[in-house]
């Protein structure tokens, strides 16, 4: 009963540990690995949180070590642990530094899943950028360490925390759209210049996906808010997936003007690729990803029921029955007052000149504050590996023809279970 008609695995053996809390901290000490494009952003955020403390720092480039000690230091915060002068692997001895709580990781994609199993194998907490794994056995392998060992693990997926995603999130709470059957959702940037560039991505990491790999191996910012939306692992679940995608041809025109050494490389990433997600209580959710070619970005968000929809591009609209001209759309902005999220009424103004319009401060203030008060964080392992596996089984979808492909179960039948989404249980300062 384990094993899908694909010949993957979909169940193993366990305890599944869903809303398992730690005791509360007085204040939270960081390790923190990584401190590229992202890194750099999460640590200013996180020496603007109350109770916060930065006490190592990991990465292999000297440079970044340096600002970050530089800046802690400058911050009022103790000089940190400097660690990434011995490899690639120097995160381990991060991670069994005693004084700190929590491992945060924002390294190229590679490094996520070992960077957090060797914080948790350490008893360390563990939260890491997105996606939190790129194999389907990386995913069972933070799953069972995060049980073994009772540290969370958390996806930190700012796109869940945005100030659009939240209002829609309480706008479906509140049965504005009635009963949810339809959703779609993507990521859909133009990164041409960024994946080609020699000097953005520390060693081109991220263009070796687009060379080695086909199918969507980054979903995370479009389907995270969706799965919050429909209750994903909190009474329904993703039951499988087909998957397909165009052959690749952008990134080979843009690099025959500018990149030329690029020009003639074989690349597998389709230029876009459409995933078709079929849940347990029958609804449907498309995810697209699209990164080789001009466009405007746009993550779609689209939510569809009975009652209504709402869409956030290329600019926020929505329809509901009842209301308005009848077949018409309407701005977003008039609902927009009325259905705000506690959490961003709170955090607004605290989150002013952060990253992304300020989800990157309120996901990181989020995490810090459950850590403190004793509470689950709003993401738990369950849902970062859930979404995060759409990579492996796009990957093998598209590689027999769209063959539907089975997700795994990673809460062995906890899904079934309503329990508490984070944003909506508890005080939000």
């Amino acid at each position: 009963a384990g094993i899908g008609s694909n010949g993957c695995q979909t169940q193993r053996p366990g305890l599944a540990m869903p809303g398992w809390v730690d005791r509360p901290k007085d204040r939270v000490r960081v390790g923190f690995v990584g401190i590229g494009n992202m890194g750099r952003g999460h640590i200013e955020n996180l020496l603007r949180i109350e109770g916060c403390l930065i006490t190592a720092i990991c990465d292999i480039i000297p440079e970044r070590t340096q600002w970050a000690r530089e800046r802690i230091v400058r911050s009022g915060q103790a000089d940190p642990k400097v660690y990434g002068q011995h490899g690639e692997r120097d995160f381990v001895r991060l991670c069994q530094q005693e004084d700190i709580d929590l491992v945060y990781t924002a390294t190229p994609w590679q490094w996520h899943a070992p960077v957090c199993l060797a914080a948790m194998e350490n008893g360390k907490h563990a939260a890491c950028e997105v996606p939190i794994a790129t194999t389907l056995d990386e995913c069972w392998q933070l799953v069972e360490a995060a049980e073994r060992h009772k540290r969370y693990c958390v996806m930190m997926e700012n796109c869940c925390y945005d100030r659009i995603e939240m209002a829609v999130l309480n706008m479906v709470r509140q049965g504005l759209f009635g009963e949810l059957l339809h959703a779609e959702c993507g990521y859909l940037h133009d990164l041409r210049e960024l994946k080609l560039s020699p000097t953005y991505y520390q060693g081109m990491w991220r263009l070796q996906y687009a060379i080695k790999r086909n199918g969507n191996p980054y979903p995370t910012h479009g389907i995270g808010p969706v799965a919050w939306c429909m209750d994903i692992l909190r009474g329904d679940r993703f039951e499988y997936l087909v998957s397909v995608s165009t052959r690749s041809i952008g990134l080979n025109l843009y690099a025959k003007a500018r990149y030329p050494q690029w020009a003639d490389q074989a690349f597998r990433l389709g230029d876009v690729n459409t995933s078709l997600i079929n849940t347990a209580k029958g609804k449907t959710i498309v995810v697209k990803h699209d990164t080789h070619l001009p466009r405007p970005y746009s993550r779609e968000f689209l939510i569809q029921g009975t009652r209504g929809l709402v869409r956030k591009y290329p600019q926020p609209l929505i329809y509901v029955e009842g209301e308005g001209q009848e077949d018409q759309w309407q701005p977003l902005d008039g609902y927009l007052d009325r259905y705000e999220h506690p959490i961003w009424k709170a955090l607004q103004a605290k989150a002013t000149g952060a990253g992304h319009g300020g989800m990157d401060y309120i996901e990181d203030y989020r995490l810090i504050r459950a850590l403190r008060m004793g509470i689950p964080p709003d993401i738990d392992v369950y849902d970062s590996v859930t979404w995060s596996c759409i990579f492996p089984l796009s990957e093998q979808s598209v590689g027999h023809a769209g063959r539907p492909m089975p997700f795994p179960d990673f809460t062995r039948g906890m899904w079934a279970k309503a329990r508490p989404l984070g944003v909506f249980e508890h005080q939000y300062q």
